[in-house]
């Protein structure tokens, strides 16, 4: 070989290491402005899509999954605390045994990377896309796997065994720090958010979702209700059987409220034996039904007192509707009203018999004649 050949062929080399070092550069930039957002996450909900979404953008795949390990579903409940339904994240996954999905979890300590084998690897995506090529980047808190980003790739070259993952596990394992940062900052938030004896959310609580729901409602013009349930002749199981029983009776009408509504519904102990419960994209004739199937389950059979005393318990309920669109006033003062409807709902329900429902008529609404008063008696 002559020296102008070799000449041509080291340019050549020299051309192809500085492509890759310039690659190497960006992917570098890349990586710490992904690494940046994530750490700079506030919210579950944000750490979630920064670390599916946003990587997704960030590494240019053909497809990405996060799955995650939630047996007990806390995760999804600490979701659901802040109105974010599951479904709201289109990559991410909650499964409730790893290795179910893959036997390779039960031994995976570090980010693998490798061909993409059918049906081998069809769970770790929603949907393979004529994948050739994936990495798997395991998420660990305190030691333990507790889910995992799996990115995918239809280039077979894109991921190999070859390929050094010194980038892909630091990745990892700022991944898996801001998971449980973000995870037990979440906790705390909601354990000061939360009624100890109910385990429902406490007022402050409300008055932070209140809000938060007025302004949803506004942006999709849809309708809010709100119930305001009491449990009626609460005073005389204090007075006759002490505070102990009225504790558990609360816990359990506690239990019959929430199991009557939905996971998106907002129920929070407003204050005593006084609930009050937000029903986002609910109109007033469905919060109607929802308050006759709350009074009706109540009814439903006795609750039974460790004394072993049983107890016949009704409620009174109000219930009030706003539609933010129609209205002119500020968030906080719609809010208000709302409530304020809602209470003196409550009041006329009471006076009028207790054991039953009556609702106050939003401005600008008709009223509706056949449920403007649902009178339940029996059993008051």
């Amino acid at each position: 070989m002559d020296l102008k050949e070799e000449n041509r062929i080291l340019r050549l080399r020299l051309k192809e290491l500085t492509r890759k070092a310039v690659e190497n550069q960006e992917t570098l930039g890349r990586f710490y402005a992904r690494e940046l957002e994530l750490l700079s996450a506030e919210t579950l909900g944000e750490l979630l899509s920064g670390m599916s979404e946003g990587l997704l953008a960030s590494f240019e795949v053909d497809d990405i999954q996060l799955l995650m390990l939630d047996p007990d579903h806390e995760i999804r409940h600490l979701l659901s605390n802040n109105g974010i339904p599951v479904d709201a994240f289109p990559y991410v996954r909650f499964v409730d045994d790893l290795g179910v999905i893959n036997q390779r979890f039960l031994r995976l300590k570090s980010p693998w990377l490798g061909p993409f084998l059918t049906p081998e690897y069809n769970n770790l995506f929603d949907q393979p896309r004529n994948l050739k090529s994936i990495a798997i980047l395991p998420l660990i808190c305190s030691g333990q796997l507790v889910g995992s980003i799996n990115l995918g790739s239809q280039d077979a070259n894109r991921f190999t065994r070859q390929h050094a993952t010194d980038f892909l596990a630091r990745l990892a394992t700022i991944c898996g720090v801001c998971l449980e940062n973000v995870t037990n900052r979440e906790r705390l938030l909601i354990s000061g958010l939360t009624d100890p004896l109910t385990e429902l959310h406490n007022r402050r609580y409300l008055d932070r979702r209140l809000e938060e729901e007025l302004s949803r409602a506004s942006r999709y013009r849809q309708p809010l209700s709100c119930l305001f349930i009491d449990a009626d002749h609460f005073k005389r199981i204090n007075d006759n059987y002490g505070h102990p029983a009225g504790d558990q009776v609360l816990r359990e009408l506690a239990k019959r409220i929430r199991s009557q509504l939905r996971a998106s519904d907002v129920a929070t102990r407003y204050g005593g034996e006084e609930f009050a419960i937000l029903l986002p994209q609910t109109n007033l004739s469905e919060a109607l039904l929802l308050a006759e199937r709350i009074r009706l389950e109540v009814n439903s059979h006795p609750i039974y007192l460790d004394q072993g005393v049983s107890l016949q318990l009704s409620v009174s309920i109000g219930v009030s509707e706003t539609l933010p669109m129609l209205g002119k006033s500020h968030h906080k003062e719609l809010g208000n009203h709302l409530l304020a409807c809602a209470d003196q709902a409550l009041y006329i329900a009471k006076s009028n018999g207790r054991n039953r429902i009556e609702h106050e008529v939003p401005e600008g609404l008709e009223k509706h004649p056949d449920k403007g008063s649902l009178d339940k008696k029996k059993g008051a």
